[in-house]
């Protein structure tokens, strides 16, 4: 086609501006995308996403069936969930908090997306139960203003609990029944766009997700499941240098879910209240430690750390 050097901007002429900036810088620069995720568990907290406890809960009659170990009353749960949106406020963290007509998982959020400095790998629930939750999370992210990187499809199923950086350039995800080598797949092609790479790490049977493994307290100190810590895990943990402070299981870490925790910033976490010696193993490790009551959640077979969609931390 030959131009005449008069034609509409829409035809690029005069007026037409091309696009330039890349998509990493473009999320970093704020404006076109809000800026979001991180390369570090423990950085300082910023903005995360929770979903307000739908109705469906009120309406389960055989917990099992629903992924939950017993009744949840509503009104306490979203009472809990409403708590803890001000406690991360009164820590200054932003709070964007949705309220979709949902199956009653899509609670944890945490679960539906992992976000990266370039955007969401938004998940593909690997359970018939919570299949199709991501896409609350989707329009959620979408609507405040975050890119999706990436959506898993196809076989693979991935959920956002099995991804966790062990430095600015490794993600460790654990693959099991909730992620399997195609949804890890996924997420190594993301990340690779970003100059990071991804190492897999097999779970221990029956374990949720990695998340429910080990939690990184800071740059240097990580606290692990005793009971369901692989060799694999414990390798990696001590090849990254990583000071590592096994909790055994008994009735704080199984029932009470003491290790589901959030970190706040680097040796400062907010965990479930009723863990009392789970507290004094933090704090004597150097851990400054505040508690919340999320027994509701509990209920419904989850903790902090589930129920908390990290969408940025300092980086």
């Amino acid at each position: 086609m030959t131009t005449t050097g008069s034609e509409l901007s829409t035809h690029g002429g005069p007026g037409w501006v091309p696009r330039v900036a890349s998509h990493v810088d473009e999320v970093a620069a704020g404006g076109v995308w809000a800026p979001c995720g991180y390369r570090s568990e423990t950085a300082t907290l910023r903005s995360v996403l929770l979903v307000r406890p739908p109705d469906s809960i009120a309406a389960v009659r055989q917990p099992g069936a629903s992924l939950m170990l017993g009744p949840v009353d509503l009104p306490t749960m979203r009472a809990q969930c409403d708590a803890l949106a001000d406690r991360l406020r009164d820590n200054g963290v932003e709070v964007h908090l949705t309220s979709p007509a949902a199956t009653p998982n899509v609670v944890f959020a945490r679960d539906l997306f992992w976000m990266t400095p370039a955007g969401a790998v938004l998940a593909r629930m690997a359970s018939a139960q919570r299949a199709g939750e991501e896409r609350h999370a989707a329009l959620a992210l979408a609507g405040a203003g975050f890119p999706i990187l990436r959506t898993v499809s196809g076989t693979a199923v991935f959920e956002g609990a099995d991804a966790l950086w062990i430095d600015p350039s490794t993600v460790l995800v654990g693959t099991g029944f909730r992620t399997n080598a195609a949804g890890a797949a996924e997420v190594a092609s993301a990340v690779a766009e970003l100059g990071a790479r991804v190492v897999t790490v097999p779970l221990a049977p029956g374990v949720q997700h990695l998340l429910g493994t080990v939690v990184f307290l800071d740059p240097s100190t990580a606290v692990i499941h005793r009971a369901a810590s692989t060799p694999e895990l414990a390798a990696l943990l001590a090849a990254y240098g990583y000071r590592v402070i096994a909790l055994p299981p008994d009735e704080e870490l199984l029932v009470r879910r003491g290790m589901n925790l959030l970190v706040l910033a680097p040796g400062r976490v907010l965990m479930p209240a009723g863990c009392p010696g789970i507290r004094r193993t933090l704090e004597r490790a150097g851990v400054a430690v505040d508690e919340i009551d999320i027994g509701e959640y509990l209920r419904a077979a989850g903790g902090i750390g589930c129920v908390t969609g990290v969408v940025r931390r300092e980086h």
